[in-house]
This record gives structure tokens, sequence and C-alpha cells, in this order.
């Protein structure tokens, strides 16, 4: 019998990344509600998934009010409306599927694992990553020993300079005070990672990083507040909308169809409500002149047990959006990146072995496949009946990678200081965090 699901929040993640999969594999999941507070959304997957009137709602708080509707609630709604209702839901019986990050609020997070162990429910964080087989093949590499024990770790985050514009200058994470720091809203994905393939636990942490470009500064002359506007600069403008949106190979409506990321201006994205869109909504704002505050660069150091380093790098300014991966042990080392899906093993002394990730698998969807992985697993495990708390990535495992993004964020505000994160989380009262 297939699991039951409702899905709160039907933007690009939760229409698109996981809400499918019960079109592919109707055996397996059924959508029974949705919510959203744009009703075209809600009229929409009403329609694609076949539910009644009475089982579509205008926002989380609407159907988290009501008797359970599903074995299972996908909270994809935006990062401060994870927690608040997700505390109802559990004690409603729901288990979770829940957007990352968490929560901005180290209370809430710790709020949140609460309820979920008095509750016996599953809360399996979309850290997706985990799940991909370029990912897991490294874990495979690192536990079976073949770089000896490993030591130093380096991971780059390549954000893209056109996902920088989008996502956090024009975008729904562009202001921390709003969402979340960029540290835990873009790496907590990293930071996990980096935990996850080191199995050792964080000691302690410093970072820097600021906003250097995305602002009213470094506007170029004769820049205008939207890009649509005559503006002088567009023809020279890389981050110009209607390049972006439009005629981009990657990522304009002219060639992607209504995928990613002219999905998120539009439910049907054509070249003319795409184009409206630009005029009049927050797509079309110069990437010199939004209310953006979140950082565009930004490096974190890690010691974790055993004298075990890591760092990680998160950069807005690269021309393409990808992860790089090193890991140094003390027999050999390990180089990858998911822009060409190969892993490098090379064991001192010995010629370097190259695993293409794409003989692995052919499931090179949403993540590397890791969304549609992250949604089968979840499945298995409220099917199958396992015990609260063993899914891959559970609340129990995220927690430690959100600690380091909120360690790492008050790191930064600090000017680097070195934050010691066992004394950090213990002394330390929930405010900003």
């Amino acid at each position: 019998m297939a699991v039951t699901v409702a899905v709160a929040g039907l933007g690009s993640r939760g229409r698109r990344a996981y809400a499918p999969y019960a079109l592919d594999f109707p055996q397996e999941m059924q959508v029974t509600a949705v919510a959203d507070i744009l009703p075209e959304r809600v009229e929409e997957a009403a329609k694609t998934f076949g539910i009644p009137p009475d089982r579509c709602f205008p926002s989380v708080e609407a159907l988290v009010a009501q008797e359970r509707l599903a074995d299972i609630l996908f909270l994809c709604t935006p990062d401060r409306v994870h927690v608040p209702p997700a505390i109802p839901a559990l004690r409603k019986g729901y288990h979770l599927l829940l957007e990352k990050p968490i929560s901005p609020s180290e209370g809430e997070c710790e709020e949140i694992l609460r309820v979920a162990e008095e509750e016996k429910r599953h809360v399996v964080v979309c850290h997706v990553l985990r799940y991909t087989a370029f990912y897991q093949k490294i874990k495979e590499l690192i536990q079976s020993g073949a770089i000896g024990d490993p030591v130093t770790f380096q991971a780059v985050e390549n954000v893209g300079y056109y996902h920088q514009a989008h996502s956090f200058v024009r975008g729904n994470w562009r202001n921390s005070e709003e969402t979340s720091p960029m540290i835990l809203q873009k790496c907590c994905h990293d930071m996990d990672i980096l935990l996850w393939l080191a199995d050792k636990h964080l000691r302690r942490v410093s970072s820097y990083g600021t906003l250097m470009h995305f602002r009213p500064a470094c506007a170029p002359a004769g820049a205008a507040k939207r890009c649509l506007d005559g503006c002088a600069a567009k023809d020279q403008c890389p981050y110009d909308a209607e390049k972006i949106y439009i005629t981009d190979e990657e990522t304009g409506v002219r060639h992607v169809g209504d995928d990613w990321p002219v999905d998120v201006l539009a439910l049907h994205p054509t070249e003319e409500s795409v184009m409206e869109a630009l005029r009049t909504g927050p797509y079309g704002r110069c990437v010199y002149h939004c209310d953006n505050n979140v950082v565009d660069h930004q490096v974190v150091n890690l010691e974790l047990d055993g004298g075990v380093t890591a760092s990680l790098t998160m950069s807005a300014f690269t021309s393409r959006q990808f992860r790089q991966l090193k890991v140094m042990g003390t027999l050999g080392d390990i180089s990858a990146d998911t822009d060409t899906n190969l892993i490098t093993l090379t064991r001192f002394g010995r010629e370097p072995e190259v695993i293409d990730v794409r003989t692995l698998t052919d499931d090179f969807s949403g993540h590397g496949g890791g969304d549609r992985r992250l949604v089968r697993e979840t499945l298995r495990l409220v099917s199958g009946g396992e015990a609260p708390g063993t899914a891959l990535t559970s609340l129990e495992a995220s927690i430690e990678s959100h600690r380091a993004c909120f360690a790492a964020e008050y790191s930064r505000l600090r000017g680097g200081e070195s934050v010691d994160v066992e004394a950090f989380f213990r002394t330390a009262g929930d405010s900003t965090r």
C-alpha cells in the first residue's frame, strides 16, 4: 500500500523536487493533501494529484489544524516556518520530511528534536547530498581505508554568479532577518557532508566573510534600479535579469522551458510571463539595489575530534554551480567534483584511480539523484516501521551541522573569533541562534 503524504509549501522544492515522486511511483506514494499561500499553486497541485477541495489549504497552519490527513508531512515552507507547524504536526502523529535548514534558531532545533523523541516520529532532514551516489562512493572509499586515516578535508561551494543573484540577492534567501544566514541556508549541506565523511564531532570553529559586491557602492555607472528600465550598464552586466531569465542557455526560459530558475518566477514560465515577472517582481531588480544582506563569500575552519581539520570555502563568484572536495589521509588522497562527476583516488606511490560516478548510477535528477533517493528512503522507513532516528539524515544526525553553522556565523560576526563549540552551546542562550 502506498504511503500517504501531505505537502506544505508548493515552491520549487515541494512542487518539483519531492511531490512528483507520487506520479512516477504511485505504488509507493500518494499525495492526499496540499497547502500553500498562493491559491494558483494549490489549484495546480489539486489537479495534478487529484486532491479534493476539502484537502486543499491556504497555509500549513490550516492543514495542520485538521485531523491527520497523511502518514508523512513534507514541510517545504520557508526557513522560519518549519518548526512552528512541525510541533503540532508531530503531536498529531505525522512523520516529517523537513526541508533544510531545520530552523535558524538553535532553540527551535532542540525543541523539535525533543518533541520528535517524545512522539516517536521520524523527522528526515533534506540533506540530500548524503543520498547521492557521488558522496556515498567517497564515504565508501574513506571507510575502506583506501587513504588510511583521513586528516584534512577541504570543500568548496561554487555557488555560481547567477545562482547567487537569483536566490541570495534578488530572491527568497537574500536577507537573514527574514530567512537564515548564508552559511546555514546554503552551506548546511556542506557542513553536513564534511561531518558525515569525517565521522568526527566538532570541537572548534572560526569563520570570515562579508557582503562585498552586491551593494549600491559597487553599482556600475548608469545602473538603473530595474534591469528593464533603460539600464545603461545592461549590455556589459552579467547579472542582467533579461540575460539570466530569458536568453542564457543554462538558465533562460528560451532554453530551460519550465525548469529552474524560471519556475520560481511563474507557475507556467513562458517568455511573456517571465518578462512580466521581471517588470514587476523582485527578480527584475538590479543586483546592486536590493534589500539583501547575506554574505557573498565566506570561509569556515573546523577542528574535529582527534585533531582532524576541515575547511569550507563558499563563493558567489564562480562561473558554474558545483561542489569540489579533497580528502587527505595518511596513505593517500581523494579529489572529486560534482561538475565532472569524477572521483580521483591516489594511494601514495601508486597511479591515480579515476572513478566516473556516471558508471555507478543513471539517476542524476535533482541534486545528483539525491532528491529522489531521499524520498524513497523516507517512504521505506515509514512503511517498514523502522525505529525513529534511524534515517541517514535524521534530526539527530543533522543537528550537529546546524550547530557548526550557528557557531560559524557567531564567529564571522565577531571578526573570526575562535569558538569552542561545547562551551558555546552549554553557556549561551538562544537569541539570534
